[in-house]
């Protein structure tokens, strides 16, 4: 996960002891605590990284369920066109033919020409 944006990297003077107000401070008890501090920074990084992971997530979902509607009903749509397309070639074929006998086979049975 990126890193920009969440200020400087804890340096060792993080670490460092306290000096003032406490004369009995534990170098141990101040480390454990900047620790326990990132830990919880870090924690809420993650936090957010992930809520914007989801709301991302979400949001390519519902566009996907859209193109695939969109989809469905561009096939549709095909389909219809693709029927009205064989049933005019279908009625083509039978003007042809109609055509054809009507005009050109009268014709030639009266001329004698086959």
């Amino acid at each position: 996960m990126a890193v920009e944006g969440r200020g400087p990297p804890a340096g060792p003077a993080d670490f460092a002891p306290k000096s003032g107000g406490r004369g009995n401070s534990v170098p141990a008890d101040d480390a454990g605590n900047g620790i326990i501090a990132l830990l919880h920074r870090a924690a809420e990084s993650d936090k957010e990284d992930c809520a914007r992971a989801m709301d991302l997530a979400h949001k390519l979902s519902s566009q996907l369920r859209a193109a695939e509607e969109r989809a469905r009903e561009l096939e549709s749509e095909a389909n219809h066109f693709r029927e009205r397309a064989a049933t005019a070639e279908n009625w083509l074929v039978l003007i042809h033919n109609e055509v054809e006998e009507t005009f050109f086979s009268k014709k030639n049975g009266r001329n004698g020409h086959p």
